[in-house]
């Protein structure tokens, strides 16, 4: 009984550690309210002693308790307030990763704000160590001003990569969790850091299916600022159209044909197809698009093609990271409707001799 029992703890174990890492990179998942943790506790508990123990410090160095110097003195108290900046810097960053950020449901917002909590909090704490090392305001001034100038010829890609991670926060081409295209570069985004973007690849040139390759993809955010994004999971509408394809001969029965793939593909995608379309239409109206040619239902339509064939297509709305498998689906119960009427339906190897 305990074996079991504890089969069945480390099956719940590895379902909440899943569960967690794909809360990462979900952008949809609704987000549960903030908890605080013993460990946040024990961060603010650090905080809170440290911040006592260097007021006390600074009051003891004021009055002059510990009979020192007083150029000493004056240095002290100057690291002694910067120790307590320092600290009540980072007890409010804690406090608000904890009970503002953690509130935030959307998970791709919240680790955007958090990058930027972060990126805030470290030029706050250059700030500081330079106000504590620097009296002299005015002179650091103009020598990081000359350091900076020479640094931005250097690093002219990085500091364009950084523009680009702005640009990529405010405009939103996409975002973590999203399947994105940009350039030969098609995945999942599971990364947007201050330089670089990190992509789960699927598909690739091994793979003839949207399945992950197992590879990541690093490119600069600079490259965002000149290259087109292709994103597969727009929040407004996060589906794409697709479509099956077969050949057929000219004698098939084109109104059977059309019948059998358009009900197959009803008792896929149709219910929820519906309301899918719905919505898009609703962002079409308001475009100047030409929003006639949307149908609310999968769409069959016949075209010639280049060989002595035509081509049955079955067009429809999925989700594109279930598109894999709603065509192999399609394809499966296609084949198996269609060719249980051979005499109605001739497929290229029908007519062979």
């Amino acid at each position: 009984m305990s074996t079991t029992v504890k089969a069945e703890a480390e099956r719940l174990k590895q379902d909440d550690d899943v569960a967690s890492a794909l809360e990462q990179t979900s952008t949809r998942k609704e987000g549960v309210r903030p908890v605080v943790e013993a460990r946040d506790k024990l961060w603010f508990s650090g905080y809170l002693l440290l911040l006592i123990g260097l007021m006390a410090l600074h009051y003891l160095v004021a009055i002059r308790v510990f009979g020192i110097a007083d150029a000493t003195v004056e240095l002290l108290q100057r690291f002694t307030k910067g120790g307590i900046l320092l600290i009540l810097l980072l007890g409010l960053a804690k406090a608000s990763e904890v009970y503002l950020l953690g509130r935030i449901t959307d998970s791709a917002s919240r680790f955007n704000l958090r990058r930027i909590q972060k990126l805030v909090v470290t030029l706050a704490i250059v700030l500081i160590a330079v106000s504590l090392f620097f009296v002299n305001w005015y002179a650091t001034i103009v020598s990081v001003g000359i350091i900076s100038l020479i640094l931005g010829f250097a690093l002219q890609t990085p500091i364009t990569s950084f523009i680009g991670w702005i640009y990529i926060l405010a405009r939103a081409p996409y975002r973590v969790g999203d399947r994105i295209q940009i350039g030969d570069a098609t995945g999942d985004v599971i990364d947007v850091s201050y330089l670089d973007t990190t992509l789960w690849e699927f598909g690739g040139p091994y793979l003839s299916t949207d399945h992950p390759s197992g590879r990541i993809i690093k490119f600069p955010n600079s490259k965002i600022l000149s290259s087109a994004v292709f994103n597969y999971s727009w929040a407004l509408f996060p589906y794409v159209w697709n479509e099956i394809k077969f050949n057929i001969a000219y004698e098939s029965d084109l109104e059977f044909v059309a019948k059998i793939m358009r009900e197959v593909a009803e008792e896929e995608v149709g219910e929820t197809m519906i309301e899918r379309v719905r919505v898009y239409r609703e962002l079409l109206a308001q475009t100047p698009v030409d929003e006639l040619e949307v149908r609310e239902h999968p769409a069959v339509l016949f075209r010639v093609s280049s060989n002595t064939w035509l081509e049955a297509i079955v067009r429809y709305v999925v989700p594109p990271r279930e598109a894999g498998r709603v065509k192999n689906r399609l394809i499966i119960k296609l084949l198996r409707k269609l060719k249980a009427e051979p005499d109605r339906v001739l497929f290229p190897k029908s007519n062979a001799r």
